[in-house]
């Protein structure tokens, strides 16, 4: 990165304190959209996110021959007759390459699917495999990778499937989204190492039900859902807790205090395990009114995470654990490779570039506090890196972020908001 510029990272002066308001989460609103995109009805949605990667599904669904119109932040989608000729731009969006395509399989005629450079790189196989298993026809060059195309008949036999969804337990969401669409609905089997990220796994089933789903995952790694309709919902979107952490990381390494507004009581957001984490690193937090306060205690200790559960959470939780008194084992996490870039060996580029100590595990991280000078921190593309930067420049003098226009995949305000807070 040497001889490259990028966005100057605000320096703490002291203790940061403030009031943060991030928008709606990324992934209930792209759930959001799919689902009411092939509901029994017209469905409103309030607080959805406006960011790159809902931007890239609201297009996509659009091109499919859904109705979303806004009035006033309400989006109201109205499904209609899929059917291409369709081309649909995944980007960089995981949520966008792996719920659209079963989609997709629903409408009648070909729908081309593309991406960034480096959404050609990530491996699509696993759900492609799966859906040509339910009858759809799938022409992806052999590559199992995009480009690709799905050419469906208007409707999907559907059935049982069995697939390893150790990568990323999108591939079974993506299929639990859309299957009590198909003639016979889908009987899901998960064959492999553990499925991480279970909250959004979790989501998931709860968002069907909400609409009248009936899932039965009774049994462990296998999901059963009964063909059906899926009811219109007005829903409400929760705020992206998962882009509450850099703020809350903040207070807990400046020995601040940060509040979050509209922290749900229950949410199934892997965010939502943030209180418990950022209290294992020495922080003090309360939950009041839906007011999520962190305090920090002047100590940031290392610690010892499984994270497998809420693996998007690592990059801002690498940067903490840099700046803590003692090394850090960051677990579970083996299938972040496989991310917007590979997140482990990102990390440990770029934090030992600053004079870190950062070695990837078979499963994850091991990160042992040195100090830190300035630089240029790459961030690959990835929004998770742009906001581990940014935490690291509220202690790393010198610090700059390459791409910093990388956070409006899921937060355009990212500069902004956290400018303010800093000042």
């Amino acid at each position: 990165m040497a001889g490259q510029q990028g966005w100057p990272a605000p320096l703490a002066e002291g203790a940061i304190s403030g009031r943060v308001t991030v928008p709606g989460s990324k992934s209930i609103s792209n759930r959001a959209l799919v689902l009411a995109a092939i509901a029994d009805g017209p469905s409103t949605l309030s607080g959805l996110l406006v960011a790159r990667d809902t931007d890239l599904m609201r297009s996509a669904l659009v091109s499919l021959g859904v109705g979303i119109t806004e009035t006033d932040g309400l989006v109201t989608v109205t499904p209609g007759s899929l059917k291409g000729p369709a081309s649909v731009d995944c980007g960089l969006a995981g949520t966008v390459m792996r719920f659209v395509p079963p989609v997709a399989a629903l409408a009648d005629g070909e729908i081309a699917f593309d991406g960034d450079a480096y959404a050609r790189e990530r491996p699509m196989n696993v759900i492609l495999g799966a859906l040509r298993t339910l009858g759809v026809q799938i022409e992806d060059h052999g590559t199992g990778r995009m480009p690709y195309s799905v050419s469906g008949s208007g409707a999907v036999r559907g059935g049982k499937v069995t697939l390893d969804a150790s990568g990323s337990s999108q591939f079974v969401s993506a299929l639990l989204l859309a299957g009590t669409r198909y003639d016979e609905g889908v009987d899901i089997l998960h064959d492999g190492k553990p499925v991480p990220s279970q909250p959004h796994l979790d989501m998931s089933v709860a968002m069907l039900r909400e609409r009248g789903v009936q899932v039965d995952d009774s049994e462990p790694n296998r999901w059963i859902v009964a063909p059906g309709p899926i009811h219109a919902l007005d829903t409400a979107i929760e705020p992206d807790l998962s882009n509450a952490a850099p703020f809350l990381a903040a207070a807990v390494i400046t020995g601040g205090e940060v509040t979050v507004t509209g922290w749900p009581e229950r949410t199934t957001q892997p965010g939502g395990q943030l209180p418990d984490i950022f209290t294992r690193f020495g922080a003090e937090v309360s939950l009041t009114d839906g007011d999520l306060t962190v305090r920090g205690t002047g100590r940031v200790q290392g610690v010892d995470l499984d994270l497998s559960e809420v693996g998007e959470l690592t990059p801002v939780l690498a940067a903490v654990a840099a700046l803590a008194d003692g090394p850090s084992y960051l677990r579970g996490i083996a299938h972040l490779r496989n991310h917007e870039t590979d997140r482990l060996a990102a990390l440990e580029t770029e934090l030992n570039a600053l004079g870190g100590d950062v070695n990837q595990t078979p499963d994850g991280l091991e990160i042992r506090p040195k100090p830190l000078h300035g630089g240029l921190f790459g961030t690959y593309h990835d929004h998770r890196m742009a906001h581990a930067a940014a935490v690291l420049g509220l202690a790393v003098s010198g610090l700059e972020i390459e791409n910093i226009a990388t956070t409006a995949k899921t937060l355009p305000e990212f500069p902004d908001l956290w400018s303010a807070l800093v000042s």
